[in-house]
């Protein structure tokens, strides 16, 4: 699945030396990966889809932590 393996370049994607404009990408990135991996948990009922979602939420949120928004 192609958007698996996006969802873990994102986790691995380093978060240093990311400009503001960066972190908007990054986090909008993420918001969208939840949503798509959603849409198939919901059918399949995957485990590790589930996990999946839960590290992809954490580092978005992180990412927003320092946004300030």
């Amino acid at each position: 699945m192609e958007l698996v393996q996006r969802a873990m370049e994102y986790n691995q994607r380093s978060m240093t030396n990311m400009t503001t404009s960066d972190r908007i990408l990054a986090s909008r990135e993420g918001r969208t990966l939840v949503l798509k991996i959603n849409e198939i948990y919901k059918r399949t009922k995957e485990p590790y889809l589930m996990k999946l979602m839960k590290n992809i939420t954490l580092k978005k949120r992180k990412i927003e932590k320092r946004l300030n928004y």
